[in-house]
């Protein structure tokens, strides 16, 4: 049996993973039930596959953090516990993640091996390029969109799908947290 791979990304309405200005984490728009569904999301068993960029943000960001950021949020903590592969041919062991282990060689073979090894779902939150190769190369079962409300005209940074073919997405599930983030869960199919 295959495991599913599920590429979890956030995101504002215009398409971009992050910002800068003065714009904060989750854009400043985080609330309860948004840090209770992503702690339900993570806590699930799975392993984590992260790129080589994306773990070293998170590693220091969590370095430069302090107790009460937000980076420090109860679902990044289970996220960080979580079993996690990076793929990366410039990293070292030893990782400052307390379950990381160094797979190196291209992602779309990694992952194409890791999907049938594990015994457990694999998911994905951010690693964009990594990411959208998987996409490309249909090792992507499910992308789960967090839709913050904001445009990030002037300050988005990070286009998710920069680099991604043409998809249909079938809509699997949603629902609204905190009266107005939106949660997508989609089968991605290639167009065409």
């Amino acid at each position: 049996m295959t495991a599913t791979y599920t590429f979890d990304v956030f995101c504002s309405l215009d398409g971009y993973g992050a910002a800068g200005g003065d714009w904060t984490g989750y854009w400043g728009k985080q609330g309860p039930e948004l840090l209770e569904r992503r702690l339900a999301v993570y806590s699930e068993e799975q392993r984590l596959v992260l790129g080589a960029h994306t773990f070293r943000s998170f590693v220091d960001m969590l370095a430069a953090s302090t107790e009460g950021d937000d980076v420090r949020d109860a679902w990044v903590t289970r996220m960080r516990n979580l079993p996690t592969t990076v793929v990366s041919s410039i990293l070292t062991a030893p990782l400052d993640w307390p379950d990381a282990t160094i797979e190196r060689g291209d992602a779309v073979d990694v992952v194409a091996r890791l999907r049938q090894e594990s015994d457990v779902p694999l998911r994905s939150h951010g690693s964009l390029a990594m990411n959208n190769a998987l996409l490309n190369a249909g090792l992507v079962d499910r992308v789960h969109v967090t839709l913050f409300p904001v445009i990030t005209g002037e300050n988005g940074m990070d286009p998710i799908f920069r680099g991604a073919a043409d998809f249909d997405l079938e809509l699997l599930e949603t629902r609204t947290l905190d009266a107005n983030i939106q949660e997508f869960l989609y089968r991605p199919t290639r167009h065409g």
